[in-house]
C-alpha cells in the first residue's frame, strides 16, 4: 500500500471514525484497544476541537501537528505546554504561549 497523503487529526475525530466503523463491522484488536483508550481520555467534543483548531491556526508559528497535539492534550500551564511542544516550545514568543494557554482554558 502506498501512502499518498499524511493528515493529522485530533483524537476526538479518530474516536468518531472508530465509532462509525464499529456500527458496520467488528473492530480488530488494535482498533478496539484504541477505541477504549480514546473513550477514557478524549477531553473535548468534535465541535470544540474544530473551534480550537481554527483559533490556534491563527497563531502563525504553530504547525498543524502542534495544533492537533495541543487539542489532544490541552496543556494548562507553561510546563505542560513545553512538554507537548517539546523542542518547538522555544520558537514561540512569550505572548504566543500565553495566548495558546488562554485559548485552551476556555
Amino acid at each position: 500500500m502506498k501512502v499518498l497523503k499524511e493528515v493529522f487529526i485530533p483524537a476526538v475525530k479518530t474516536l468518531k471514525i472508530l465509532e462509525e466503523k464499529a456500527k458496520h463491522k467488528d473492530l480488530n484488536y488494535v482498533q478496539k484497544n484504541t477505541y477504549e483508550i480514546l473513550k477514557k481520555f478524549v477531553k473535548v467534543d468534535e465541535k470544540k476541537a474544530e473551534e480550537l483548531k481554527t483559533e490556534l491556526s491563527k497563531i502563525g508559528r504553530l504547525r498543524e501537528r502542534h495544533i492537533i497535539l495541543l487539542i489532544d492534550f490541552l496543556p494548562q500551564d507553561k510546563d505542560e505546554l513545553k512538554t507537548v511542544l517539546y523542542k518547538d516550545y522555544n520558537m514561540l514568543k512569550e505572548e504566543e504561549k500565553n495566548q495558546i494557554l488562554e485559548l485552551l482554558k476556555r
